[in-house]
This record gives C-alpha cells, sequence and structure tokens, in this order.
C-alpha cells in the first residue's frame, strides 16, 4: 500500500532526495503516520534513519534553509522546526533494559530493530522517504488492521513491553481514552500484572499523559481504565479513597469516585480548560475523610469543600503538578463549589448572591460551569427541575452584578482615607471599619458607592468614639 500522495509536505520532498542521492535508508514512523491514517491532524513528524540521523536532520536542515537544528549527539537525536511542523531525526536502534530503569541501553539497529521497540503496532507503522519505494507502507505487526478496527495491541508480548517501559501502561490508557480504542485482552493483563512498576517512572512523566487523558474528549473512560488495572492506585489514592457505596440501617450514598467521574464528563463537554477539568477531579475529594453517618439524617460529608480545599496543595505537590495561579484556581474551585448549590437550594437572597460574586470575582463563570455539571441524578425529573432553578440563579447573578458591581470590588472606603478622617495610626479601628463598610454593601443595607460609604464610615467612627477631624472632607 502507497501513501505518496499524503507526503507533499516540502519536508518529505527534500528529505527524499537528500536519502535517495546519499543512498540512504529513512522513513517516517510513530505518530505522524498513525495520525495521517486517522485522518486525524499531527504537527510532529518523526523521521528514523537506518545510520546516521543527525547528518541527514543538518542536510534537510541546510536545504531547507532552517535557521537552527539542534543535535542531540548523547541521545543520537536532532530536531527543528520547518513552518508549522517538529521535525525529528532519530538513528534507527535496538534496545534492552534493566529490570530498575526504564532508561534503555540502546545500540544502533535496523528499521525492524526500531519498529520492534515501539509501545503499540498503531505507532510501529512506517512510510518510506527513498524515491524507489517512496510512500510505501512498512507495517510487520498489521498496525493498518487495529487502527480499522480500534485496538491498541503491543507489537511483542505485552508483559516485556511494559516491564521494560512502564510508561507504556500510561500511554496505552492516554490512546484508548483520545482515539476510544479498546485495549487488547492481554495486554489489559499484563498491564494489571504489572502496574507497580510504575513506581519507577517520574511523576512528571505520569502527569503528562494524565493530563493528556483529562483532556481526551471523555476522560471517564481513561480513569476507569486506570482503575481497573491499578495504575490510578500508584499515585492517586485519594481519589481511590471515594469508590465504594456503604450502606447502614438500609441507607447508602452514593459511589463519590464514579460520580466524580461522571462530573468530569459533564464539565469536559463544556470546557477544554485543563485546571477546570481538574478542579471537577477535586470537588469532592475531602469526602472520603470526611464522612459520617447520622442515625436520623444518613450520611454526611460536612466540610468536604473546605478539607478538599486544604488537601488541593498537599496533592498538587506529591503530582509534581504547578503550584502557583493554577493550584489556587483548583483550591478555589473546591472550596466554593458548593455555594451554587446550596443558592439553588434555598431562597435566593440577594445577599447571598452579592457575597458569592464578591468571592468568586472573575472565577465566578468557571466555578458555575463546575456547578452545572456537579448536577447529576438518574431522577431526570429531578435533574430538570434542579437545572431551572440553577438558571435562575444565574440570572439573578447577572441582575445584581449589573446594578451593584460587586464583583472583585474594592469597598470604595481605603484605609488610608479611614486614618486621615479620624486622624489616627495604624490600629484595629481601620480593618473593622473597612469590614463593616464591606459588609453593609454585600447585606445590601448600602449601594456600593463613595457617597454611602463616606457616610457609613463618619457614623461607624461615631459608635466607637472616634472623632473626624474637622478639616478632612469628602
Amino acid at each position: 500500500m502507497n501513501y505518496e500522495k499524503h507526503l507533499q509536505h516540502p519536508v518529505f520532498k527534500v528529505a527524499s532526495q537528500i536519502v535517495t542521492e546519499n543512498n540512504l535508508e529513512a522513513y517516517v514512523i510513530g505518530g505522524f503516520v498513525r495520525d495521517l491514517l486517522l485522518d486525524r491532524p499531527s504537527k510532529d513528524i518523526d523521521i528514523v534513519v537506518v545510520g546516521n540521523g543527525l547528518k541527514l536532520a543538518e542536510m534537510c536542515g541546510e536545504k531547507l534553509r532552517v535557521k537552527k537544528v539542534s543535535l542531540f549527539k548523547k541521545f543520537g537525536t536532532a530536531q527543528f522546526k520547518y513552518k508549522d511542523l517538529e521535525v525529528e531525526f532519530v538513528g534507527a536502534r535496538k534496545e534492552s533494559y534493566q529490570r530498575d530503569s526504564r532508561k534503555p541501553i540502546v545500540e544502533d539497529g535496523t528499521l525492524e530493530d526500531d519498529q520492534n521497540r515501539r509501545d503499540f503496532t498503531i505507532n510501529a507503522m512506517a512510510l518510506s522517504l527513498h524515491k524507489d519505494n517512496f510512500g510505501e507502507l512498512i507495517d510487520p505487526f498489521n498496525g493498518i488492521k487495529d487502527l480499522e478496527k480500534g485496538i491498541l495491541r503491543t507489537p511483542l508480548e505485552p508483559e516485556k513491553t511494559y516491564s521494560d517501559d512502564p510508561l507504556r501502561m500510561m500511554r496505552a490508557i492516554r490512546f484508548a481514552s483520545q482515539l476510544d480504542f479498546k485495549i487488547e485482552s492481554s495486554s489489559l493483563k499484563a498491564i494489571k500484572e504489572n502496574s507497580e512498576r510504575l513506581q519507577i517512572i517520574s511523576m512528571e512523566r505520569i502527569m503528562d499523559e494524565l493530563n493528556k487523558i483529562i483532556l481526551s474528549p471523555a476522560p471517564s473512560r481513561g480513569f476507569k481504565l486506570a482503575y481497573s488495572t491499578n495504575l490510578l492506585h500508584q499515585f492517586f489514592p485519594e481519589l481511590i479513597a471515594l469508590q465504594g457505596i456503604e450502606t447502614i440501617n438500609g441507607k447508602s450514598h452514593k459511589d463519590n469516585f464514579f460520580h466524580t467521574l461522571e462530573v468530569l464528563d459533564n464539565i469536559s463537554e463544556n470546557t477544554d480548560d485543563l485546571w477546570l477539568r481538574w478542579a471537577a477531579i477535586m470537588h469532592d475529594i475531602g469526602k472520603a475523610p470526611t464522612k459520617r453517618f447520622d442515625q436520623k439524617v444518613g450520611w454526611t460529608f460536612h466540610g468536604h469543600e473546605d478539607l478538599g480545599a486544604r488537601m488541593t496543595p498537599k496533592i498538587f505537590t506529591r503530582l509534581k503538578l504547578p503550584l502557583d495561579h493554577k493550584m489556587k484556581f483548583v483550591q478555589k474551585m473546591v472550596r466554593l463549589h458548593l455555594r451554587p448549590i446550596s443558592l439553588v437550594q434555598d431562597h435566593v437572597s440577594d445577599s447571598a448572591v452579592r457575597r458569592l460574586l464578591f468571592e468568586a470575582g472573575d472565577d465566578i463563570e468557571s466555578l458555575m460551569t463546575l456547578c452545572n455539571a456537579d448536577i447529576t441524578s438518574k431522577n431526570e425529573m429531578k435533574v430538570k427541575k434542579f437545572k431551572k432553578n440553577f438558571d435562575n440563579v444565574v440570572q439573578k447573578m447577572k441582575d445584581i452584578e449589573q446594578k451593584d458591581h460587586v464583583r472583585n470590588f474594592q469597598p470604595p472606603i481605603s484605609g488610608e482615607l479611614i486614618m486621615k478622617i479620624f486622624d489616627l495610626s495604624p490600629c484595629a479601628h481601620i480593618g473593622n471599619i473597612k469590614a463593616d463598610i464591606k459588609e453593609a454593601i454585600l447585606d445590601g443595607k448600602i449601594p456600593n458607592e463613595y457617597e454611602a460609604a463616606y457616610n457609613l464610615m463618619l457614623e461607624l467612627g461615631t459608635k466607637i468614639g472616634l472623632k473626624a477631624s474637622e478639616s478632612a472632607s469628602k
């Protein structure tokens, strides 16, 4: 089978010319070929060369007038960027592994050796770049059939493939989730049997794969596979702890692990934001340690949102996830995720809406997206009613924000002004007056305007025995 018509990009044309003129053997291999056959866009080209990949990279770069060709002589790889593509060259190699490391012992090899070391048959397909058979598919493991059937299968024995490089187990889950493929049964068995081998992989690499799973169209598929193969148990015990249903005196709680995955899928229909999807994963993370049974009301999870927010930095630290504004955003979502729900269930007061707008600030839309995704029930009528009430809350938020401008508001009276008016040095009175003005605005007792806040400041100062300076003015 020949795919010459798919290799019209200048990179392929130039590489083919140089390969042919120098009687080399080189192939496009891996993800680019897979995505080409799946009709998926791909910006990464991997070219494997039987011999010196660095030399071919330099020659291609010179011919294409590439500004910089990056050479990694220690690893025998080279890469450059040409227009919209990232192009990497590597010499064909064969690999052997030691039990306690995923870093292989590398030797020069043939195309067959290189295809044998690939993780899956769908990633082992190659297209020739030599003019004599340009575009010809070399597919020793019938990866094209696996593509057609939607199957993930290893080129060699799965036990060896996964034991040699345990990261391939996470990659299997990732591809199954991204492509909606089925992992072949012997592979699934081998992943479960080798799950503890994941411990030799750095957390950064595990998270790179997990984040790709989270960004897949229906991430629950990847999480369920990671759970059933015990991979998730190796690095995310807090999420595993949510699994299960307990019943006492005929009263049961829902399975919070599978509920979390349902929320994750729900939110993924409405956002591609990785950290908002992480907020869905983390929103109920505090439920396992806060679970209690009350004889009168049944199961409770009091304070799980606050505990979950406190757990977030520790979990992000262990998982080597960012500890900057991204973590703080997730933490904020976890802490506030029950607030809009409580507004739906109770009578919605303007004061409660103002306070939520004030605390959520610019993240209010993200919070509402999370809370909407959190509405899950097998009772369709219940969900429909709840969502209708939820829409009413959203509208009320819009109306109040338009009227009162409380999102991210700063009280119109500053500490400096209070000190000036009452001729004060730094003291507790200043903070107390500011706090009382803020509360009055959020409660709707005064409008969010300077004049009203100024008059309240004078009133509050008088109550605690402060005297306004006669020279001070509005």
